[in-house]
């Protein structure tokens, strides 16, 4: 038994035994899904945002697809001969038919197409607030400014899908936005005929118009939004998660619920989603296509209302004056081209904005640990006016119907809608600043002077003082763990650039005096202004 020792002579490998190497080193090991079971995950309500815009969208596809097996994109005439009266025997278009089918006919059709719909609104709500949630705690900076890049564009596809789909059934409702969206595309200089008579497959409104929005909402735009998510998931994944301040919370750990605990939660989530979805499918009516009849591009649907992510943009549309510039033989319609201008400009100030901060402040290190709002007032302020523009413009688009209601002249709501656009968000960024340095200055004075108890208490001189009493750690460390920016000051040395120049302009208007409150230091902290009646 001696040729034990001896070295073995290499064995050939067969044809499948390399890819199936390749493969078992690839999957999951014991210790890899132990390591995965041991990974934390911080818990707050506002993560569950991202949980709501997943299974909404989730809910979208699902539905969509049972709605696809019946609807017809076509702009072909057909006469209606379904089992709603008042339209039968009408000249309808091959979409208008089969979305009517759907709603009538199908069974389920009418249940599925509103859970559609609702799930649609949702999905873009959750987006707006999951994008707000982002920049109002910091989340964007390094080494999640891709993370912050496909959030925002997942917005962005989303109301363009939404858009999409609400032009589908061909009703005068839809017929109404659509027109409105190819006069807005015609005013753009140069390129706007040309974009108009490739989605309309000719003049508007054409015959290939439905087929076109079609393969965008159900096969452009989706497979765009399904890559960015497992993007996002990629990178979530890779990057250690972020989490709000707290005890024992630093840049180099994670506190949160292990992936079991998470995953039952998250599940419970996708429940209420879903359900929430069927039930208001089940108890709220939306876009009742019906009542609207088919769209006949010579008429336009009185009261008509986009859905509400659309609404900045026909807000805008609706308080522009009448502008128009001739030219050279030429007609510039500034009337749609500047609410244009305007609505793509206050999307892309947001999806900018951290990027901008980052030049500013040069910080390229890693966090991970988000910031309370309060501590960051210019951006807190900033994200509150654009939170203010975006309400009064979708306050314009109901201009008509706040009139009527109210019973008040269009044109006054118009002129409030004009100038709230200007007054409103400027008030809003002054009050939400002044808002987080209140709050900043009541946490120094918590941290210094400890935490009031409502106990008045009689000093042996005749004062009377109220009992403070000292905050524990955990709160301490909540209120002190921020870190404070110092604005930048231009070199002496060397003649500053224009660069330098507006970047220490942006720094002090970030940072600098009356901009933060100066957090407490460590010494004032262990010698303390206490008062005489504090506790400890």
């Amino acid at each position: 038994m001696g040729h034990d020792n001896q070295p073995t002579e290499a064995r050939p490998r067969t044809g499948g035994e390399q890819p199936a190497r390749g493969a078992g080193a690839r999957m999951p090991t014991p210790g890899r899904t132990k390591a995965l079971l041991r990974r934390a995950f911080p818990d707050h309500w506002s993560f569950m945002l991202g949980e709501i815009c997943l299974y909404s969208f989730l809910v979208i596809v699902l539905t969509g697809v049972y709605l696809a097996f019946f609807f017809h994109p076509s702009s072909e005439q057909v006469i209606y001969d379904g089992s709603y009266g008042p339209l039968r025997g009408q000249l309808v278009s091959a979409a208008f038919d089969s979305t009517m089918d759907i709603s009538f006919e199908v069974r389920g059709g009418l249940l599925i197409r509103q859970a559609h719909h609702w799930a649609a609104l949702i999905f873009v709500a959750g987006l707006l607030m999951y994008v707000m949630r982002i920049f109002f705690t910091g989340a964007f900076r390094k080494p999640r400014e891709l993370n912050w890049v496909v959030a925002f564009l997942l917005l962005i596809l989303g109301m363009f899908a939404g858009l999409t789909g609400y032009d589908l059934p061909d009703d005068l409702l839809s017929g109404t936005g659509l027109a409105v969206v190819n006069g807005t595309l015609l005013s753009v200089p140069v390129v706007g005929t040309y974009l108009s008579m490739f989605l309309s497959g000719g003049e508007y409104p054409g015959d290939d118009l439905i087929a076109r929005f079609h393969t965008l909402h159900v096969l452009l735009i989706p497979a765009l939004m399904v890559a960015l998510m497992v993007l996002h998931r990629a990178l979530s994944r890779r990057e250690r998660p972020a989490q709000y301040p707290g005890p024992g919370r630093t840049e180099t750990n994670v506190v949160g619920l292990p992936l079991g605990v998470r995953l039952v939660k998250s599940a419970g989530y996708l429940f209420l989603v879903s359900g929430t979805v069927f039930v208001l499918a089940a108890i709220a009516q939306i876009n009742p296509i019906w009542q609207y009849g088919p769209y006949r591009p010579d008429q336009v649907s009185a009261g008509s209302q986009p859905d509400w992510y659309m609404g900045v943009l026909d807000g805008l549309l609706r308080v522009m004056p009448g502008w128009e510039v001739t030219a050279w033989g030429h007609t510039l319609a500034l009337d749609n081209l500047i609410p244009l201008l305007v609505g793509a400009g206050l999307f892309l100030a947001l999806g900018a904005y951290p990027f901008l901060e980052a030049w500013v402040t040069g910080d390229r290190r890693p966090h991970h640990v988000l910031d309370r709002p309060r501590n960051r007032p210019v951006r807190t302020a900033l994200g509150a006016a654009w939170l203010t523009f975006y309400a009064v413009a979708l306050v314009g688009a109901a201009n008509d119907i706040i009139a009527l209601r109210l019973h008040v002249s269009v044109n006054a709501v118009t002129w409030a809608v004009r100038a709230g656009l200007f007054v409103v968000p400027a008030v809003v960024f002054v009050l939400t600043k002044r808002w987080a340095l209140a709050l900043q200055r009541r946490d120094r004075d918590k941290v210094l002077h400890g935490r009031e108890t409502g106990v008045v208490k009689r000093l042996p001189h005749g004062e009377f003082v109220e009992v403070h009493e000292p905050l524990s750690p955990e709160r301490l460390y909540v209120l002190t763990a921020h870190e404070q920016y110092e604005p930048l000051t231009l070199d002496d040395d060397r003649p500053p650039t224009v660069a330098a120049r507006l970047r220490a302009r942006l720094s002090r208007g970030l940072y600098g005096e009356g901009m933060q409150i100066r957090k407490p230091t460590p010494k004032e902290v262990s010698h303390g202004d206490r008062p005489p009646g504090q506790i400890g």
